[in-house]
């Protein structure tokens, strides 16, 4: 019999959902609402905050059509060539008659197997010459080229999404080619990145490293600012504690209730450390995998190996997942696990190892990389395992986040120990400029809330 049948009458042991929060789909609905009737109000941009897997795209794609059924000339800014592909992809495919332009580079476009086929749409015009879309209700591109368009008369609207992670810079290079805007992004996931130094800038209004939305709000702080309140992929056991931790200003709560998603596995524990996390995991949502402390390479061979241990496992376990998607149980397979690290060599390590262990098809990549991806399972090599030091880069609230919030059922971190004492005996070192705000929650802080959580659902490993 299947470990998630019906017949599994298991009581879950999650605290229930704060029933002063509304309906998940009523709140989502009525923020919705407010942000569409906000597009039409005087205001020349409006700020959208997102948590993880709020719907973000659907917002974008419904805010789009619904421009474009009144009548207004929209370009849409993405960050990345997948991104627009992808907003292409799923406007097209909810609106088939609308006739939307995919902007892209002048030099020919490399196939990408897992990029979505735009000519299937017969409505979709793909050009490298923004006169040759000129007449289509949408058009799409990345921020990157939209900065060489020029002499072109300036769009109604703009839709800029994931604009947390677009730099004031890039948004100077695009703001003469709209009229007003709306900024879509996650406020809680990793900063603009740059490759220079941008200490000489800092405290100044026009920083091209801050994100767009910061630089925008400080010039126009009278904005509008709206918020989505629900996460449809975050379980009910990860919503309450990533909202504390990366979105005090920005509560959220799961669109699910705890025991509305289950995993559960077919094989049984053979009693070691991993097993005891898994099963903790399957119950609880969150399991730490506590190695002995010990300062490491950052491509910790131990800790390398327990985390490819734990995804051998998950798959030799026979795991099974159910949900609100569908009444019947769904494998869980290679495909719907990740592996999230902090550095690409250590991606590359722990990738190595499961080829070793002949695990194929599992992601395996940086917090970077893994950023607006979702998966079943996810495995974390915590970012300050085995370190001697809490760097900047390694306290950044944003790459946390992103490591502990791809996951719609459990998530396993694996650690050294003695972080805790780390990050207490760690000084801050960096320095503190005039005009800067202080980051909220900072990095130290957003830590110790995760790892107080994770020590409840801890496994230590001898």
């Amino acid at each position: 019999m299947s470990p998630l049948s019906p017949a599994d009458t298991r009581t879950s042991t999650l605290a229930p959902a704060d029933p002063a929060v509304a309906d998940p789909g009523a709140a989502a609905d009525a923020a919705t609402e407010a942000i569409l009737a906000s597009l039409h109000g005087p205001e020349r941009g409006v700020v959208v905050n997102s948590p993880p897997g709020a719907g973000k795209s659907t917002l974008v794609v419904r805010a789009a059509r619904e421009l474009a059924a009144a009548g207004r000339r929209l370009m849409v800014v993405a960050q990345t060539n997948a991104q627009v592909d992808d907003l292409v992809d799923r406007l097209a495919a909810a609106d088939p008659a609308l006739p939307i332009g995919r902007l892209h580079s002048t030099e020919a476009r490399a196939h990408d197997p897992a990029a979505p086929d735009l000519t299937r749409h017969p409505a979709v015009r793909m050009s490298a010459k923004p006169a040759d879309l000129l007449g289509m209700d949408v058009v799409v591109s990345t921020a990157a080229k939209w900065a060489h368009v020029k002499d072109v008369e300036p769009w109604e609207y703009a839709i800029v999404d994931e604009a947390y992670q677009m730099r004031s810079d890039g948004l100077l290079a695009v703001a003469r080619l709209f009229e007003r805007a709306l900024f879509v992004g996650d406020p809680g996931q990793l900063d603009p990145f740059s490759q220079v130094g941008t200490e000489q800038w800092a405290g100044l209004s026009y920083d091209p490293s801050m994100s767009a939305v910061a630089t925008l709000l400080a010039h126009n702080p009278e904005l509008p600012q709206h918020r989505l309140p629900v996460s449809w992929r975050l379980p009910a056991s990860a919503a309450p504690l990533v909202s504390r931790a990366f979105y005090p200003d920005n509560r959220f709560r799961s669109g699910t209730e705890p025991g509305d998603r289950r995993l559960a596995f077919g094989a049984a524990s053979d009693g070691s450390a991993t097993d005891r996390a898994l099963d903790i995991a399957a119950e609880a949502g969150w399991a730490l995998l506590e190695l002995p402390a010990r300062r490491t390479p950052r491509t910790d061979p131990e800790a390398v190996a327990a985390v490819a241990d734990v995804v051998r496992r998950l798959l030799e376990r026979d795991g099974e997942t159910l949900s609100e998607r569908s009444s019947e149980p769904a494998p869980l397979t290679a495909d719907r696990i990740a592996v999230g690290t902090a550095h690409r060599d250590q991606a590359a390590a722990v990738r190595a190892a499961l080829a070793a262990l002949g695990v194929e098809g599992v992601t395996a990549d940086t917090a970077n990389r893994l950023q607006g991806r979702e998966f079943d399972v996810t495995v974390v090599l915590h970012p300050l395992s085995g370190r001697p030091d809490a760097t900047a880069f390694h306290l950044e609230t944003g790459r946390l986040c992103v490591l502990a919030s791809r996951h719609r059922h459990a998530c396993v971190v694996v650690c050294r120990a003695g972080v805790t004492e780390l990050l207490d005996a760690y000084p801050e070192v960096e320095p503190v400029r005039l005009g800067v705000d202080v980051r909220f929650p900072d990095g130290w802080e957003a830590h110790q809330e995760v790892l107080a959580t994770l020590a409840a659902h801890r496994v230590r490993q001898d």
